[in-house]
């Protein structure tokens, strides 16, 4: 397993997941916030593949981040359908990708260190300060990156996605959990 600097931190956009998906369905606990949302923090091997399922025998437990649950139904929600209160993704990412982490976090751990980042980061803001709004406007990718690397103080790797009418749209945000660390 790669060490805890090679872990990229992703962040969704919710308009673009629905856009793209065959279904979308707001949470059960209401509409998010037009904002990005956490999509997942993984391992990742130093060249850059991704172990995963790593520990069948340490499935998700909810208790483990009862403390936490309003803060990850706001931060790390899931639009898949059926409409759920995001347990089901939380679940999915954990037996997947947290398992692999088990050596640095414990359940509480893992999600609690992605809330604490995504805390520590406002690509809407960055976005929002250089004119770049979500709306129906056409913005260059290098604008996007531009924008973002002013706001975070590091070029966060952006991947776009295709709506219905085959137009490019900002999809998924990957920030190298190291980057944030670092003084900007």
């Amino acid at each position: 397993m790669g060490s805890y600097r090679n872990r990229p931190f992703m962040l969704q956009w919710h308009g673009s997941y629905c856009d793209t998906s065959s279904s979308c369905c707001y949470p059960t606990t209401g509409k998010p916030a037009s904002d990005f949302s956490i999509h997942g923090l993984l391992p990742n091997y130093n060249n850059g593949g991704y172990p995963s399922s790593c520990d069948p025998n340490n499935p998700f437990d909810i208790s483990q981040v009862s403390d936490i649950e309003s803060q990850l139904q706001t931060s790390w929600d899931s639009l898949s359908c059926p409409s759920s209160d995001g347990t089901s993704f939380w679940t999915h990412e954990w037996d997947k990708y947290g398992t692999c982490a088990e050596s640095l976090f414990s359940q509480h751990g893992y999600f609690q260190s992605a809330l604490n980042l995504r805390s520590s980061v406002n690509p809407l803001g960055g976005l929002s300060a250089a004119g770049i709004n979500p709306d129906d406007g056409a913005y260059s990718l290098t604008a996007i990156q531009n924008a973002l690397t002013s706001s975070l103080g590091h070029t966060p790797g952006v991947q776009c996605s295709s709506d219905a009418s085959g137009n490019n749209q900002l999809y998924q945000l990957y920030i190298y959990a190291w980057q944030l660390m670092l003084p900007h």
